[in-house]
């Protein structure tokens, strides 16, 4: 089970917990040390500059690179280095920045491609669901996917991934491509919703200021390691906010450093 969080920020317990986590490519250290946690019902953010080992850092988490160091922990159970689809069926789901759907199928076989380890009718009501929740893609069932536009094929992405009912959702860049007007929709409309859901959402986001606005948690990385961990709001108001994201502006007295908030 989630254990409380212990450092006196008031989160709630703790689905993830990440501790000192390193990873690489090719025995080059690009994450070193990094920690960081997100509860049920909690959507946190990870912002920073290009190149600061975010999406390297989710990649460790969701099983797609090797993590060189470190412990992964998912409901108290250690999963580090666990394959992505023994993930999968432990609750964690992820939509990548690229490659999030399948291109050469249907919306409709996307969504069952997302409910794999589902019976017939357990994948059929899910289908209904997650219909319920992006009620847009109800008519393009039968479109293609290559035929989406941007905002729809994200839509897709994560409606396929809720196909299984995580109760962690990693999204790496959801609204890289898409317009301002939709990459608001996006997340202060569909995710935020899957926030007050229940589900836990970690998000590693460009797009800082719009996802910071719909986050109870953040984390500014830079340099392959956490600098800042505070909560969203307070990471709004400061006045240096714009040094804060370059990860040049790091050790505030009104905020903590970095921690996962484990205990």
């Amino acid at each position: 089970m989630p254990t409380s969080s212990a450092d006196g920020t008031g989160r709630p317990a703790q689905y993830l917990q990440v501790d000192d986590l390193s990873a690489g490519y090719g025995g080059t250290v690009i994450v070193n040390g990094a920690s960081a946690s997100v509860g049920p019902g909690e959507i946190v953010t990870i912002v920073g500059p290009n190149g600061a080992g975010k999406s390297t850092f989710l990649k460790a988490i969701v099983g797609m690179i090797p993590a060189i160091s470190g412990r992964v922990r998912l409901g108290g159970e250690d999963v580090t280095n666990m394959r992505a689809n023994n993930l999968a069926k432990r609750g964690l789901g992820y939509v990548p920045q690229v490659n999030d759907v399948f291109d050469t199928l249907s919306v409709f076989d996307n969504l069952a491609i997302g409910g794999y380890l589902l019976s017939r009718p357990d994948a059929a009501k899910r289908t209904e669901a997650v219909l319920e929740t992006f009620p847009a893609l109800k008519a393009m069932l039968k479109r293609t996917a290559s035929k989406l536009s941007g905002g729809e094929r994200k839509m897709l992405a994560i409606a396929r991934v809720l196909m299984l009912e995580p109760r962690l959702l990693v999204l790496d860049e959801p609204t890289s491509n898409l317009s301002a007007d939709l990459s608001r929709m996006l997340l202060e409309e569909h995710v935020r919703r899957l926030g007050k859901g229940g589900t836990a959402v970690l998000i590693v986001e460009q797009k800082a200021l719009a996802a910071l606005t719909i986050s109870d948690w953040a984390y500014v990385m830079a340099a392959g390691t956490m600098k800042v961990s505070s909560a969203a709001k307070e990471l709004l108001a400061r006045k240096d906010i714009g040094e804060v994201f370059l990860g040049r502006s790091t050790e505030p007295a009104s905020l903590p450093k970095a921690s996962g908030g484990m205990d």
